[in-house]
């Protein structure tokens, strides 16, 4: 069994890339694979692997400058989630493109998962998620209004636009983990909007905590690693990932006449041109080949 663990913290790194060579040595000795991003504004990512392993490069992680508070959310898998482990070096650990916002000097009021439905029950609260839409596409909160964005650096302009209908409103945000709420909450705050809310530990831990009897999610969370997505207990959902457009699909999507292993599905196939699906299916005869050779590609 994998352990895995979702994590985030903002806090400064002067020197960011001094960071990584210790980093993906610890990863590398403990057979630890994921992602993990360092910028001057923190670390953000995914890890799996041994129980020992993960708890040796979270140590490690807390013993970064500014670190020691360092929270993440874990969770289990039978399979592998990830093929390798990435350590980079971004400008930012989740991308907003805003450089006045700085969740170390305020975010929004934080709203455990207890606490949750509650609140966005309330008639004077208007409740947004902040996720990309198609991760919002396969699952969400009851009554909370989509975006529609397709990055997280487009939540700034949407807000821009649709301010207005949110007067008097107080406003309740939620993401994956949180990572993006803490962004988006110091924006609004920057904004004047002084009501601002959002759910501590994101979904995940919702999920985790609040029984499925109770619960006023619907559908099931995008995650960023082979499982692809989890429901209530965090559990493995039923989705699974195209790998020409990385977006979520259904078992039986696949049956679809669009559906083509690694180069398309039903919301792509007419978005890419034949050139790309060349490309597409070249990788995947390689993919193919290197699963068939015991490694991963590069």
């Amino acid at each position: 069994m994998y352990t895995i663990a979702a994590l985030y913290h903002f806090t400064r790194f002067p020197d960011p890339a001094a960071l990584k060579p210790p980093l993906e040595a610890v990863c590398r000795a403990q057979g630890v694979k994921g992602t993990l991003l360092l910028a001057g504004e923190g670390l953000n990512g995914t890890i799996a692997g041994s129980r020992a392993g993960v708890d040796a490069v979270l140590a490690h992680l807390r013993s970064l400058p500014g670190c020691s508070a360092l929270e993440w959310k874990e969770s289990t898998s039978s399979n592998p989630p990830f093929p390798r482990m990435k350590v980079r070096l971004k400008r930012e650990i989740v991308t907003m493109g805003q450089p006045q916002v700085d969740p170390a000097s305020g975010t929004g009021h934080y709203v455990s998962a207890q606490d949750w439905n509650d609140l966005i029950g309330r008639d004077d609260v208007a409740v947004i998620d902040t996720r990309n839409d198609y991760e919002v596409a396969i699952g969400t909160f009851d009554g909370a209004i989509d975006p529609r964005t397709k990055s997280f650096g487009e939540f700034p302009a949407w807000w821009e636009a649709n301010k207005h209908r949110f007067h008097n409103k107080k406003i309740a945000m939620f993401c994956t983990g949180g990572i993006r709420c803490e962004k988006s909450t110091n924006y609004l705050l920057g904004e004047g909007i002084e009501d601002v809310y959002h759910l501590k530990g994101g979904i995940l831990k919702y999920l985790e905590e609040v029984p499925q009897h109770q619960s006023t999610w619907q559908g099931d969370c995008f995650v960023f690693d082979a499982r692809v997505s989890v429901g209530h207990g965090l559990k493995e959902g039923p989705h699974l990932l195209c790998h020409g457009c990385r977006q979520p699909i259904l078992p039986e999507d696949r049956g679809r006449p669009e559906f083509e292993q690694g180069v398309s599905c039903h919301q792509c196939f007419d978005k890419t041109s034949e050139a790309d699906k060349e490309r597409f299916r070249e990788r995947q005869k390689q993919m193919k080949l290197a699963e068939q050779r015991g490694s991963g590609l590069p």
